[in-house]
């Protein structure tokens, strides 16, 4: 096994719990190494899925102080980690009654996969007590930087060419990233999505025909970068279309893949309203240009989701598309204003026309033309003003 690697979350993590009382809600894919993470940061780790765990927890907030010596003069914060405690029916009245007594005594990590984002949801009597925080896999920019940025965009930072192809070859995720070898990442993805598509859907839904949703998977696996066309999908299915909308939203909420929506506000003669759909692991696309654009967008749902979680300001990724057939694969808008745009390539091919067309449209500061296979570049991207070709390796490396 790789020796385990230091993560941009480590920092922004602890850095939340030395400042704030709220408790930490972490969430994200499976696998993505959220248990890690936050029992690295904690002094005391408790886990759902341990039956000794699980009984301390049941005892109550009291009993379970007791064990972990928050009775106890004691200087400074003891940092506790729950682990899974959204499968307990009560968890949400229990953490309530726990962080009401003791905050001043402890400060509380919850992680969980995707089920904890989708469970947090609905009568929410935890609002004001926790902050949520969405984790992402490797990317080009924590490769090279493990510490939150201090503004936005970091300075562009030279990806060593290993790391770079391995992100590209293997994806993101921790394990294959550090392991590196085909076989392991082929194993490795064929046995997350049996655990995500069977095991994380049994338990989230009350869908029975898991072997219908995974047939639907199989044909998503190979669209990542499409539009996704419900009528389509559910008459190749045999579905009605509601069925397939549904069975996406599942998809998205276990973390498969996300959906990038249309922007058209704004945006003159817009028509196209579908969404395009992206694998949240772009190493098993085989076409280039497919992998090219879930490679970017990846990066780009790190990014507008840990700029969001930090509080820098409210961010959402999207793309554009009018009836004439131009397009730019996204658009970043912040805090409801068209930021940047982006068109990504596999190679270094000529600019697209579109990019200048949609920034006169939308007013976007930026226009970048990424290119995956193009050499770093130690510049700023964000000096230029008008539509230019770009480096991922350098682009990338200002994200998160």
């Amino acid at each position: 096994m790789a020796p385990r690697r230091p993560r941009l979350y480590d920092a922004l993590f602890s850095r939340h719990l030395s400042r704030y009382r709220q408790m930490a809600f972490v969430t994200g894919p499976r696998q993505v190494g959220k248990t890690t993470v936050c029992r690295s940061l904690a002094e005391s780790y408790l886990s759902w899925d341990i039956p000794e765990d699980r009984k301390a927890i049941n005892a109550g907030p009291a009993a379970l102080a007791a064990i972990l010596g928050l009775d106890r003069l004691r200087r400074g914060q003891r940092i506790v980690a729950l682990d899974e405690i959204h499968r307990w029916t009560h968890w949400k009245g229990f953490l309530k009654g726990f962080f009401d007594a003791y905050e001043d005594r402890m400060r509380v990590i919850v992680t969980g996969s995707s089920r904890l984002d989708v469970y947090r949801r609905g009568g929410d009597s935890l609002v004001g007590r926790y902050f949520l925080f969405r984790m992402h896999p490797f990317s080009v920019a924590e490769t090279v930087c493990h510490d939150p940025p201090v503004g936005i965009v970091r300075t562009p930072a030279r990806v060593p060419e290993a790391e770079f192809r391995a992100l590209w070859e293997h994806g993101g995720y921790p394990e294959p990233f550090l392991v590196r070898k085909r076989g392991f990442s082929l194993a490795w993805r064929r046995t997350r999505q049996h655990q995500v598509l069977r095991e994380d859907v049994r338990d989230l839904t009350r869908l029975q025909d898991i072997g219908q949703l995974e047939a639907l998977a199989l044909l998503l696996a190979g669209r990542s970068a499409s539009r996704i066309v419900l009528r389509n999908l559910a008459s190749s299915l045999g579905i009605a279309i509601n069925t397939a909308k549904a069975w996406i939203d599942t998809l998205v909420s276990l973390h498969h893949g996300f959906l990038v929506r249309p922007w058209s506000r704004r945006v003159i003669r817009s028509l196209v309203k579908e969404p395009k759909w992206y694998l949240r692991d772009w190493s098993g696309i085989e076409d280039p240009g497919a992998r090219a654009e879930t490679f970017v967008a990846c990066h780009l749902l790190k990014a507008v989701e840990g700029w969001t979680d930090l509080g820098v300001g409210e961010f959402g990724l999207f793309y554009l598309r009018d009836k004439e057939q131009r397009e730019v694969d996204f658009l970043v808008v912040r805090n409801g204003k068209p930021w940047f745009l982006i068109e990504a390539k596999k190679g270094d091919d000529a600019l697209s026309p579109a990019l200048a067309y949609f920034q006169a449209a939308t007013g976007a500061k930026h226009a970048f033309q990424v290119a995956i296979d193009a050499p770093f570049e130690d510049a700023d991207c964000f000096e230029h003003h008008r539509p230019v070709r770009v480096p991922a390796r350098t682009l990338l490396s200002q994200f998160l």
